[in-house]
């Protein structure tokens, strides 16, 4: 369910989690004054951990990817023209 930010009367902002399909509030459940929606950018993706790998899933022969877990490298050499 998402967070909502809201502005009271008095300037004082608060959050509440509403459903998506929900009623924008008309005013405060605390204070009883009405309030208005604030556009916000909201929290946008974020990523914690150390991430997800391609061998984190099955592969196409039904085997666990860590299983068959193959690494190639491959080494540039790059020279600098004097």
């Amino acid at each position: 369910m998402p967070t909502y930010e809201y502005k009271r009367e008095d300037g004082s902002v608060f959050e509440i989690t509403q459903g998506i399909n929900d009623e924008p509030l008309s005013t405060c459940p605390t204070s009883g004054q009405s309030v208005s929606r604030i556009i916000s950018g909201g929290g946008g993706v974020v990523y914690k951990g150390t991430g997800w790998y391609v061998t984190d899933y099955k592969n196409s022969n039904g085997t666990n990817g860590t299983a068959s877990k193959e690494t190639k490298t491959e080494s540039k050499t790059t020279e600098k023209p004097d």
